[in-house]
């Protein structure tokens, strides 16, 4: 039990798109992920997802709608809904996630961009 520095384990990484998980809570995981242009459009068939945004402005696609969510705020995507996280203007969005264990980094999408094993950091 120790307190976690968001902004300390964010200076740990470099790379877009590659969430690092800093806790697991029950069956769930807290991650942080450093986002950069447009992500790959997929769905998580069984989970949930939660983005809050720690830094920057996250515009998070639907098919039907582009939500905006600022600095301080969140959302939650729904249990298969399509959806594709992306920064506009060359600005590195700093985020926390927080999801099942089980969930995959693309879910239902395989891709160059795909994670299979996110760091603990």
């Amino acid at each position: 039990m120790e307190t976690i520095n968001l902004k300390e384990k964010h200076s740990l990484f470099t790379n877009h798109w590659h969430p690092q998980q800093i806790a697991v809570v029950d069956n769930m995981q807290v991650l942080l992920a450093k986002l950069k242009g447009e992500f790959v459009w997929h769905a998580h068939e069984h989970e949930d997802e939660l983005f809050q945004v720690l830094k920057g402005t996250l515009y998070m696609q639907f098919r039907d709608r582009t939500e905006v969510v600022k600095e301080g705020e969140l959302i939650v995507v729904p249990k298969g809904v399509e959806h594709c996280p992306m920064t506009k203007n060359d600005e590195e969005v700093h985020v926390l996630l927080f999801e099942k264990l089980s969930t995959a980094h693309t879910g239902n999408v395989e891709h160059e961009m795909t994670q299979t094993h996110y760091p603990k950091i």
